[in-house]
């Protein structure tokens, strides 16, 4: 059975590999400065929808066998099998390295695996390439927030909610780190 399914790994790679020579492994994100726009603005109405866009935008390569390995990794995650997922994922951004949501993805395995050294390395290269990634700095939020840095948590935070102030969560986060910093115990 673990033969088969290294073997399988070995195919998917492959494949990936063969298919995605000559074609862009980026995100797609080029024209979205509108809706980046419309999703800044607290008002805005439509938010869920420039949200939506967004998202799909960041996750397809322009590759089908890069986007087969984000796929992968992120069933692997949901699945609850971080080897896997950081496996895929590793092969992703070894393909396409220019691909932020790949490194997103591997950052969050990491994250889940308690291997916060890796996960914010990942953020760094996710922010390289797409520093409008709110759930990037949602992320180095939570990273930093678990080392007891609620100073750099807070900065995260607030960055990531200047780029997506619909997100309760992160708004959440914000209030309990500005009461925490001031001295106030909730």
């Amino acid at each position: 059975m673990r033969a088969r399914s290294i073997r399988d790994k070995c195919i998917v790679a492959a494949v990936a590999v063969f298919v995605n020579l000559g074609f862009p492994a980026g995100a797609e994100t080029t024209g979205l400065e509108r809706q980046f726009s419309e999703l800044a603005d607290p008002a805005y109405a439509g938010w869920q929808s420039a949200e939506s866009d967004i998202r799909r935008a960041w996750s397809r390569s322009g590759s089908a066998a890069m986007d087969l390995l984000l796929k992968r990794g992120e069933e692997a995650m949901d699945a609850g099998d971080l080897p896997a997922a950081i496996e895929h994922l590793t092969a992703l951004t070894d393909h396409a390295p220019e691909f932020p949501e790949g490194w997103n993805a591997r950052a969050t395995a990491y994250y889940m695996a308690g291997e916060l050294g890796p996960a914010m390395a990942d953020i760094a290269q996710v922010l390289r390439l797409e520093p409008r990634h709110w759930g990037a700095l949602s992320g180095l939020g939570m990273i930093f927030a678990d080392m007891g840095d609620k100073a750099r948590a807070l900065s995260a935070f607030r960055a990531s909610f200047a780029l997506n102030p619909h997100q309760q969560d992160v708004k959440d986060s914000i209030t309990r780190l500005e009461k925490e910093l001031a001295g106030i115990t909730l």
